[in-house]
């Protein structure tokens, strides 16, 4: 009796034991990942919410901050955020389930099953839209163009009859990429007309239901009530405000979720309980350009490496939310943060907590390869000498290079520019982005050339240059009435205090910027460059707006 005594106490102290130090563990993760997420944790202040997932269970979820700041309510595992276009893996899901049925086929032309998009002369698949490579221009910066702001009811009707308006596109499919919201529009329409449901409905039924996903849905009523939603703020410098979002479209985005619900989500990926090992393996895999060329997009996601580790992920960020699904699936990993801060960086903040998870997996070379490189000290007058206007033929695009509160800065647009710090003499990190983006500076001839590169990828190249100076006179002559039957919208263009001024009714007005002979820069995201042409007598006939996912959009100038 006695020696059954000891074993049983030595069994009951063995297990404490291993009790203790797991509690210990998580602990020590508790603290680590608090302390990542420190910024966050005040209830007068917009918050975020995380959550783990090792093995197939969540082994960490939290929430910091405020959810809704008008009632003091605070962020949790369980509160419901707007996801932005972390919600498109969801949409090409949707359709390969579809595709499994044989209800579609993956390489269908789009025009097969929405018939009002327009015939370009190109066929466009499914797969060109779940790739971003169908060369069809985005639909937010077409809106913009159009007059819209982001924050009105955007309904999908209003997207499709945009679509259907349009004449060209970017490029030819399969010959490039570029990022397009409206591609996964047209896929949620198709899961919709072949299906028979909404695609809320059929999320729903074939998705979020199995999974047990039951605080997530497409929201494609912008007047839907939804429990423990959060809503999202921006900082003004002098407190915070509303960030307003009304859309009432889906597929591009749209998705409300909690990390709770995406953790389920994100599991599916390991041991599927929807859909089949084939969908997951098809959405995994890099597509590929006509070319053969891949270029890091996947299916609704992204593939690259984070310090020597495979990573699947995507982002997202409408109004103030800012979200950030990453998988790593060899280790059968994955972390979700999501925000409703404006200012918020999910994506560095889940690697941060990836880095406590996965650290011990990851080589000391690894790591010295992934790191930011020390900074050095440039004087003023050296980061100076690098200041001025470049320009991208390729990408017919400029940007301003100028040095304000002792760091050199990347101007792109109105409140679009980041910081550059030395790490040589020539060379500057790029900071408060998601990518490792460095930007070199060589001399060619008597001027600068700028060389960008993101990632270790292909050097994108700028040519210094000094912008057009036009005569009052000479300005005078661009102005006008220039409409786009492809928008259904017009720009007046008028002369204010010797400059080129473009107004709009719904816009406020913005000046045009001369860079070469015929082409002008716009500081607005939406509205870019402006290239003029001319009729045989040399007048000017209209003009074509580049900006970045729409190009060439023609606004033909109306008669006097």
């Amino acid at each position: 009796m006695k020696n059954g005594l000891i074993l049983v106490l030595f069994a009951f102290m063995t297990i404490s034991g291993c009790n203790t130090a797991t509690q210990n563990e998580s602990t020590a993760y508790d603290d680590r990942i608090d302390g990542i997420f420190t910024g966050f944790d005040d209830a007068n202040k917009p918050g975020a919410a995380v959550a783990v997932v090792k093995d197939g269970e969540i082994v960490f979820k939290k929430g910091y901050g405020s959810a809704n700041m008008e009632y003091d309510i605070p962020v949790t595992p369980s509160t419901v955020f707007h996801i932005a276009s972390v919600s498109k893996q969801f949409t090409v899901f949707a359709i390969l389930l579809l595709a499994e049925e044989g209800k579609l086929n993956f390489d269908d032309d789009i025009r097969k099953h929405i018939p009002e998009v327009p015939d370009f002369g190109k066929t466009i698949t499914l797969r060109h839209l779940a790739a971003h490579t169908s060369g069809l221009r985005d639909q937010w910066n077409l809106l913009a163009l159009a007059g819209w702001r982001l924050d009105d009811v955007i309904t999908k009707e209003h997207v499709m009859k945009l679509v259907a308006a349009q004449n060209e596109l970017n490029f030819d499919p399969g010959e490039e990429f570029t990022y397009s919201n409206t591609g996964f529009t047209l896929l949620a329409e198709t899961v919709a007309r072949v299906s028979g449901q909404s695609f809320a409905e059929f999320t729903k039924a074939r998705v979020f239901d199995p999974l047990g996903m039951s605080s997530t849905l497409f929201y494609d009523d912008h007047e839907k009530i939804v429990k423990n939603r959060s809503y999202s703020y921006y900082n003004t410098g002098n407190g915070y405000k509303k960030s307003v979002l009304s859309y009432a479209n889906v597929g591009a985005t749209s998705l409300f979720t909690t990390v709770e619900d995406l953790s389920l989500w994100a599991m599916n990926f390991e041991t599927p309980k929807v859909g089949s090992k084939e969908i997951i393996e098809q959405m995994n895999t890099l597509a590929q350009l006509n070319n053969g060329e891949t270029f890091g997009g996947a299916y609704g996601q992204f593939v690259g490496d984070y310090k020597g580790l495979k990573q699947i992920q995507h982002g997202g960020a409408d109004a103030g939310y800012r979200t950030y699904l990453a998988r790593f699936p060899d280790q059968k990993f994955a972390v979700a943060v999501f925000s409703n801060y404006a200012d918020a960086n999910p994506g560095a903040l889940a690697l941060r907590v990836a880095d406590v998870f996965l650290g011990d997996q990851m080589t000391t070379e690894q790591q010295e390869q992934a790191a930011i490189p020390d900074f050095i000290t440039l004087s003023e007058e050296d980061m100076g000498s690098f200041a001025g206007s470049y320009w991208n033929e390729s990408g017919v695009y400029a940007r301003k290079i100028y040095f304000k509160n002792d760091t050199l800065r990347y101007f792109r647009g109105e409140n679009n520019e980041s910081p550059l710090m030395p790490i040589d003499q020539n060379t500057f990190q790029m900071l408060n982005v998601e990518v490792d983006l460095k930007v070199k500076f060589e001399e060619k001839g008597d001027k600068k050339t700028m060389i960008v590169t993101i990632d270790n990828g292909d050097p994108i190249v700028s040519e210094q240059f000094e912008p057009l100076d036009y005569s009052r006179a000479d300005l005078a002559g661009f102005t006008g009435v220039f409409y786009s039957d492809e928008l259904s919208t017009a720009y007046t263009l008028i002369m204010r205090n010797d400059s080129l001024i473009a107004t709009h009714p719904r816009h406020s007005d913005f000046s045009l910027t001369p860079i070469k002979e015929d082409m002008f820069s716009a500081d607005r995201w939406y509205f870019g460059n402006v290239r003029f042409e001319r009729n045989l007598d040399n007048s000017i006939s209209g003009f074509r707006v580049s900006s970045g996912r729409v190009r060439n959009l023609l606004f033909e100038k109306e008669e006097d």
